[in-house]
């Protein structure tokens, strides 16, 4: 199995020289650049994510593809919620909220009907996969 970082590399180059797009395994889907703040060390990082567009918000999914565990950008959003993102070739800054309840699993839902993989991710996990939105301040 390739090194996560390594093919990280690879799609968050991609994106950047064709403005957002990637192939691969992410062809198609819409794709979105995280940079948060690392909850323990305070680095920048940067993670291609799927995304769902909901209104005016972008939401995410912390699904690890069915790992046991979070992502690490998870962590990061919870310790610092004012995160970054690269959607197409613009730049925002947003804040992140993770989202319960009716509202979770309305947007989970969703995001398996449109990319079945999610569905997938749930059921190889005991974990709720949390769901977070990410909207521009006010």
């Amino acid at each position: 199995m390739p090194d996560v970082n390594e093919f990280n590399r690879a799609i968050i180059e991609e994106f950047r020289s064709h403005g957002g797009k990637v192939g691969g395994p992410f062809e198609g889907l819409p794709v979105l650049l995280l940079s948060t703040i690392g909850a323990r060390s305070g680095e920048r990082r940067t993670t291609p994510v799927a995304y769902l567009e909901d209104g005016d918000r972008l939401v995410i999914f912390a699904s690890k593809a069915g790992a046991p565990e979070n992502p690490a950008w998870y962590h990061n959003i919870v310790a610092n919620p004012e995160v970054t993102v690269e959607v197409g070739s613009e730049t925002r800054a947003v804040r992140a909220s993770v989202l319960s309840g009716e509202e979770r699993d309305r947007l989970f839902e969703r995001q398996a009907e449109r990319q079945p993989q999610f569905a997938e991710y749930a059921q190889r996990t005991t974990r709720v996969i949390p769901v977070v939105a990410l909207q521009r301040d006010a």
